[in-house]
């Protein structure tokens, strides 16, 4: 079983309590600090259009103080670049978004926006910045992610989080093993749990998990250290 395997945790859900009576409490940055002495590698957050959750200053505060890698999760648009180009995270996510959506429902459209997407890259990548497209494990997708200049991707697990399907298992190898053989860093995420985390890890050439709700869920009950240092232990 693969132990390289990095665990960012996404935190986004520990601001939307906080948002919930629009306070201080709980603080994401106690957070961070916690779930990284657990043992995680890395903080996520998804700065989402409507600021649902995570807000601008969220993401200022931790840049500081997360001593691993910080994921900033966010859509392909002009406000989102600027706001990364300011606070220059180790890494950027690029997701789809709408507004009506609970959770992210699938993988970015390479193929239909490829040349926006192109561009977009390009200018991440000019100014000195990471970035990974969120796809679904499509082979296609994922030969023209490489053709617009992407370098790293995070595989859509929330299909197989769904379904279980052995199936999805195979697609998500094939997809990862492809997108090895171009050169891709390879990252996965969503819907991920530790009942269903296992044959996740089989999965050739992952780098990192992105992993948030389940651990959160978790931690109402067993504490947020205990419910990394398990998932830790699992990978």
């Amino acid at each position: 079983m693969t132990s390289n395997i990095l665990l960012c945790l996404n935190i986004d859900h520990i601001a939307t309590l906080r948002q919930v009576r629009g306070g201080r409490e709980p603080s994401i940055l106690e957070a961070a600090q916690i779930a990284e002495e657990a043992g995680a590698d890395g903080i996520t957050v998804h700065l989402r259009e409507d600021r649902r959750h995570i807000q601008d200053s969220d993401v200022e505060q931790l840049k500081p103080i997360v001593k691993g890698r910080l994921t900033l999760e966010m859509a392909a648009t002009a406000e989102m670049f600027e706001i990364a180009q300011k606070i220059k995270p180790n890494l950027l996510t690029i997701v789809p978004e709408k507004r009506s959506e609970l959770t992210t429902e699938g993988g970015l459209n390479v193929i239909n926006n490829a040349e926006y997407l192109k561009d977009f890259l390009k200018k991440i990548h000019e100014n000195g910045l990471e970035a990974s497209l969120f796809i679904e494990p499509d082979l296609k997708t994922i030969e023209i992610a490489h053709q617009i200049g992407a370098k790293r991707i995070e595989l859509h697990t929330g299909q197989y989080a769904n379904t279980l399907a052995k199936t999805e298992i195979n697609k998500l190898s094939k997809a990862a093993e492809f997108a090895h053989s171009l050169g891709f860093v390879v990252n996965a995420g969503h819907g991920l749990n530790i009942n269903n985390l296992k044959p996740i890890l089989q999965i050739p050439h992952l780098r990192e998990l992105h992993i948030g709700h389940s651990i959160i869920a978790r931690a109402v009950f067993i504490g947020l250290k205990q419910a990394i240092s398990e998932l830790k232990a699992l990978i």
